[in-house]
C-alpha cells in the first residue's frame, strides 16, 4: 500500500522559512514524479510545484512561489522536500504531497496534509 506522510508545517511570521517533508513508502519512489499542492482556507486546490522522476530532478513552480520555494527529492530516503523562504500570508494553506501516475495522467495518491500558517 502506498503511504505519503507530510511533516514540517507550522506557524511562521511573514518573511520566515519552513521546510516541508513528505516521506513515502509502498512504491518505487524514484520512478514517479511528485508534486506539492496546497489548499488555502475557503479555496480550491492549487498546484505549487512538481519534480520529475528518473534522476533528472527537473522542477517546475507556480508563478506565485517561483524564486521562493525549492523542491527537491532524495531517492535514497524515498522523501521529497519543499524549502520555503520569504513566506507571505497568502502562502497560508494545507500543503499536500501527491504522487503522479503517468499511466493515468493524474495523481493517484495523496498525503494527509500539513498546515502552514504565515501570520504575525
Amino acid at each position: 500500500e502506498v503511504y505519503l506522510v507530510e511533516s514540517g508545517g507550522g506557524l511562521v511570521q511573514p518573511g520566515g522559512s519552513l521546510r516541508l517533508s513528505c516521506s513515502t513508502s509502498g512504491f518505487t519512489f524514484s520512478l514517479y514524479a511528485m508534486s506539492w499542492v496546497r489548499q488555502a482556507p475557503g479555496k480550491g486546490l492549487e498546484w505549487v510545484s512538481g519534480i520529475s522522476s528518473g534522476g533528472g530532478d527537473r522542477t517546475s513552480y507556480a508563478d506565485s512561489v517561483k524564486g521562493r520555494f525549492t523542491f527537491s527529492r532524495d531517492n535514497a530516503k524515498n522523501t521529497i522536500y519543499l524549502e520555503m523562504v520569504s513566506l507571505k500570508p497568502e502562502d497560508t494553506a494545507v500543503y499536500y504531497c501527491a504522487k503522479w501516475d503517468h499511466s493515468y495522467s493524474d495523481y493517484d495518491s495523496w498525503g494527509q496534509g500539513t498546515q502552514v500558517t504565515v501570520s504575525s
